[in-house]
């Protein structure tokens, strides 16, 4: 099989095992926002938003350094040994030392103890899969990788739609469903599933234990740190801008009304959705052709292709989210209480739309080993998050964390493509990349603020948006199509 061929396969491979859980878990939005109330749904976002922090400081980047050491190195075996009692160690010692003070952790979170025992485990058991998880990427074994992760899903939606929607009439018919019902026991159940989810993964990844051997390279160890440690800064940054506000709003917000506004923004929230898969799938199929690219003659014309037409996707995304709104918001979210956060959505999609170019741009710095001002650019993203969300929060409320993070990824957006001119110039075709935009948020601003709902307006500014990009572009398709 061809380097390239392989290559493909194995992008596609893990590009699924990623995105199809992401769809599969579109299913939970209804679920949840259907059984739940606001403020409940809301302390589940919550707890879900430090999920998003402790898995980060969990893996604390040892999973980039691994990969990084594991090619490097002629002794890959004490690689593995190292990193995977590594982390071994340092989750027994979260373990152990959450479970001490989870009396103080629920009241600084204002979370009840029930919950954060949950979560504690869960984060531990994840934990303990992430080299696992790692080593079978390092190892070329995509389809393992990608049937773990999809049973992982699997089981989690069975059992949350299981639990939540037919345990109860179950437990009135019989006895055996009796013993496991729990009155007003959804929150419980929800973590329970993950509980089991992991659980399960965690079994299934069990054999890798046992090909790792009782060693430990401190003097590795230190280096793969020194590696890892920029790595986990970036991921925290990172972790700010996607899931900090659901945080800050509970602490800035009333608690009277706190959750309640939490949950219904992370409810519309999710309607953004379409852009991240979009964007998620794309930067996973794309990214390694810029490495396997770098090298070529026309490197940085194909790059700048790639990128325009990600514009023109994304932006064709944005306006035909808006255009059906009404129609996603009554399949995805059946509750009308959680719609009173609607006018969040466009925010929320172009702010995906800018993650996603950034994610494009950020091809300079990764092919001239420059990684570094990633985390420099996430760095500044997350101030911008959380100077903003303080600010604008006592004010506007979760308005003021959708403005947040549209300014917060358009500024990371727009530093990667100055620092890119610098270090890497990329001959972008800024005058039709800006007109896509420029005319996909004209259309949506129309399509939402004045000619919501009409059908017939929504559906022809889609297609005077596609006639447009036809024209532009019809001659540079068809190039591509023949060669």
């Amino acid at each position: 099989m061809s380097t390239f061929k392989k290559l493909f396969q194995q992008t596609f491979i893990y590009g699924l095992a990623t995105v199809l859980p992401r769809m599969l878990n579109v299913l939970l939005i209804p679920l949840y926002t259907h059984v739940l109330p606001k403020a409940e749904y809301g302390e589940v976002s919550i707890i879900f938003a430090y999920f998003v922090f402790f898995n980060v400081i969990l893996a604390y980047g040892m999973e980039t350094a691994f990969f990084r050491f594991y090619n490097k190195m002629k002794n890959s075996k004490e690689v593995l040994s190292t990193s995977g009692w590594s982390l071994v160690t340092t989750s027994l010692v979260f373990f152990a030392a959450a479970f001490l003070v989870q009396d103080f952790i629920a009241e600084m979170v204002n979370i009840p103890v029930k919950y954060i025992q949950l979560v504690i485990w869960i984060l531990f058991l994840d934990a303990l899969v992430i080299i696992p998880f790692t080593w079978l990427r390092a190892a070329e074994k995509p389809m393992r990788f990608a049937v773990i992760k999809i049973i992982n899903v699997c089981i989690n939606l069975g059992l949350n739609i299981f639990f939540l929607l037919f345990l109860e009439d179950l437990a009135l018919e019989n006895s055996v469903f009796q013993s496991i019902y729990v009155p007003d026991f959804e929150i419980s159940y929800i973590f329970i599933s993950n509980l089991v989810a992991s659980s399960v993964t965690l079994l299934m990844m069990l054999p890798f234990y046992f090909k790792i051997d009782f060693r430990f390279n401190s003097k590795l160890w230190k280096a793969m740190m020194s590696y890892a440690f920029p790595v986990l800064i970036a991921g925290l940054a990172f972790s700010i801008n996607e899931v900090f506000d659901r945080i800050m709003l509970d602490y800035l917000l009333p608690q009277n009304i706190a959750r309640d506004e939490i949950g219904a923004y992370a409810a519309c929230y999710k309607l953004a959705l379409f852009m991240t898969l979009f964007a998620t799938a794309f930067r996973l199929g794309i990214e390694p052709f810029f490495f396997s690219h770098a090298e070529a003659k026309n490197a940085q014309e194909t790059y700048a292709i790639i990128t325009k037409y990600f514009v023109v996707f994304g932006s064709f995304i944005l306006v035909a989210v808006i255009v059906f709104i009404d129609i996603l918001k009554e399949l995805l979210i059946q509750n009308s209480t959680y719609w009173e956060a609607m006018h969040i959505v466009p925010l929320i999609l172009l702010a995906n739309l800018f993650l996603g170019i950034y994610h494009n741009l950020s091809v300079w710095y990764k092919i001239t080993d420059r990684t570094r001002f990633g985390g420099y650019i996430s760095v500044v993203g997350a101030l911008f998050t959380l100077v903003l969300n303080i600010i604008l929060i006592p004010y506007i409320s979760y308005t003021g964390s959708a403005i947040a993070t549209l300014v917060a990824y358009g500024v990371m957006m727009l530093l990667s493509y100055f620092y890119g001119r610098k270090y890497y110039p990329i001959p972008y075709n800024l005058k039709k990349i800006g007109g896509y935009l420029v005319l996909s948020v004209l259309f949506s601003v129309f399509s939402f603020y004045v000619f919501r709902g009409n059908y017939f307006v929504g559906i022809s500014l889609l297609i005077v948006f596609l006639g447009t990009v036809y024209v532009s572009e019809r001659k540079q398709l068809i190039k591509i199509l023949q060669s």
